[in-house]
């Protein structure tokens, strides 16, 4: 474990000396590129007690690394319902794949670019993530402010853990909200993506809170699956 976790460390570093390489060769307030572009551009110039005596190198990188191994569960658990969902659904999975066979073809992998054409493996996806949220309980939140949620009093500083397992199976929001329909997601809620802009489908959450790893984990989803 030990070993495992020093060579990850390793790798992150690298992309940081990288990152910082680029950066020193070009306006530091040119266009960023990914995540650690952005970390970077935050930290720029934060002055030691605002770091509280942390050196930046590390915050970057320990945030990095906890949403690298973070994703490491909760994507391999997902990709697990995907597959089983379409072993029990065979005419959604010989859909799948002839859709596949169709954009892709059979002589390369499928890379980035194909997804917008995979409707029926995105629709796959969109229901996986409904049925089986990877983090059925979301991660804690804590309110900023006192508000009124249905009828509740939220005092300011309370703990907040959304159960996103119930809100994806709300009889008022879904028809036959148990039920893998893949027509659901390729007909009257076409539009309805997983980023937390609908509020009855949030497995990443929603709003500056939400999983800052949401782009890596699609991507990651939608790549495997099409393998």
């Amino acid at each position: 474990m030990k070993k495992v976790a020093k060579e990850m460390d390793n790798v992150v570093q690298r992309w940081l000396e990288e990152h910082k390489m680029k950066r020193s060769l070009c306006d530091a307030s040119g266009e960023q590129r990914d995540f650690m572009d952005a970390i970077l551009s935050a930290l720029h110039g934060s002055s030691d007690e605002h770091l509280q005596g942390v050196d930046a190198d590390i915050i970057i990188e320990a945030t990095c690394l906890a949403i690298l191994t973070a994703a490491t569960y909760t994507t391999t658990s997902t990709l697990i319902w995907a597959l089983a969902l379409m072993l029990n659904n065979e005419q959604v999975m010989k859909k799948a794949q002839e859709e596949i066979d169709i954009n892709v073809g059979r002589e390369r992998q499928a890379e980035e670019p194909d997804m917008k054409n995979l409707v029926n493996l995105q629709a796959v996806i969109k229901k996986t993530l409904r049925l089986y949220p990877p983090v059925p309980l979301s991660l804690p939140h804590e309110s900023t402010e006192e508000c009124t949620v249905g009828g509740y009093r939220i005092p300011k500083g309370t703990r907040l853990l959304l159960n996103l397992w119930k809100i994806h199976r709300d009889p008022q929001a879904w028809s036959d909200p148990s039920e893998f329909q893949l027509e659901r997601f390729l007909t009257s809620n076409k539009e309805i993506d997983v980023r937390g802009q609908n509020y009855k489908l949030i497995p990443f959450g929603s709003g500056r809170r939400m999983c800052p790893g949401i782009s890596l984990g699609l991507e990651v989803l939608q790549l495997t699956t099409c393998s």
